[in-house]
């Protein structure tokens, strides 16, 4: 197995911050960079999307919305019923990180490349993880305002929300306009602007993990705890990766359809959960608060990569039984 270094950034951006964290002048100077950053990187969102694509890829409906609802009904409605677990397993401040973790969208380059891999439906995969990184944009804070704020004792005001707008959908839209003169720019320097993405999300993690510290988020918690919320993100990933492909299924679906169901109804995105939780959580511990989120981020890349590897070995066992070259 490879060394996914993008995860060992993560961890380092985390161990690193929790060791020298910013602190007094250095603190505007850090808030403001990653506002910049993130941006950016929904700027360079935009301009990558064809919109033409996603208007044709959504005639297929009924995969788009099984998705959704894998990601914006059936994550939540579990996510709800993990507060049963809160104070006697875990901390309310690690209850509101799973909490938070179930309410935000879909990954889009890694879905759409286990699905690739794995010999899916790539055109239904690219519009639905990149239909619920739109829609997310809306109904994430929503749903932390109606969630959050009804049983944790921490307000997401109206204002916030804007905020989320502002920094996250404003240059999202900007990027579409932009697209007549850069959309050549992205597509051809598409290796390079992954490192600039990935940046963007070390970035963030640091910001997170340093007022973390600086608000003593470590002291919150127990290695315990952090052990029980391990265990938590595991099996949530296990019973959404069952649950998908068992829907999927349900609903008579191809085998195509439903590998996209599974790898895109079954992520959540770092890349936009930790930049939306910096905006709707000021003030709060946001460094613990997502803590699951990085947990859960990481166990999916692992058991997806292998999934995906396993699917495309079937595939080409069939087609090699069915007398056709595998591709």
């Amino acid at each position: 197995m490879r060394i996914n270094w993008f995860l060992v950034g993560i961890v380092a951006a985390a161990v690193i911050a929790s060791i020298v964290p910013a602190r007094g002048a250095a603190v505007p100077v850090v808030d403001w960079t990653v506002t910049v950053l993130v941006f950016l990187l929904f700027l360079l969102y935009g301009a990558r999307l064809e919109p033409r694509e996603t208007l044709q890829g959504l005639q297929h409906w009924r995969l788009h919305l099984t998705i959704l609802a894998c990601t914006f009904v059936v994550f939540p409605l579990v996510g709800i019923a993990l507060r049963v677990l809160t104070p006697w397993a875990i901390s309310p401040v690690l209850y509101l990180g799973l909490l938070w973790l179930t309410l935000v969208p879909s990954t889009v380059q890694s879905s759409i490349n286990f699905t690739s891999i794995a010999h899916g439906n790539v055109p239904g995969a690219i519009v639905s993880a990149t239909t619920s990184n739109l829609v997310g944009t809306f109904i994430t804070p929503v749903l932390a305002f109606l969630l959050v704020s009804s049983g944790s004792g921490i307000t997401i005001s109206a204002s916030s929300i804007l905020d989320v707008l502002l920094q996250i959908l404003l240059p999202f839209i900007l990027g579409q306009l932009s697209r007549p003169l850069t959309a050549r720019l992205v597509t051809e320097h598409g290796r390079p602007l992954k490192f600039v993405d990935n940046g963007v999300i070390l970035a963030v993690v640091y910001s997170a993990f340093s007022s973390g510290v600086r608000e003593h988020i470590w002291s919150m918690t127990s290695t315990a705890q952090l052990g029980v919320t391990i265990l938590i993100c595991l099996l949530l990933l296990a019973l959404m990766l069952w649950l998908s492909w068992a829907l999927g299924g349900w609903l008579r679906f191809n085998r195509p359809d439903r590998i996209a169901i599974q790898f895109c109804g079954t992520k959540k995105s770092l890349a936009t959960g930790l930049p939306m939780a910096a905006v709707l959580f000021t003030g709060q511990p946001v460094g613990l608060i997502v803590l699951p989120l990085m947990i859960f981020h990481m166990c999916q890349l692992i058991a997806c990569g292998w999934i995906a590897g396993r699917y495309r070995r079937e595939w080409e066992a069939d087609q090699l039984s069915s007398g056709h070259p595998a591709g």
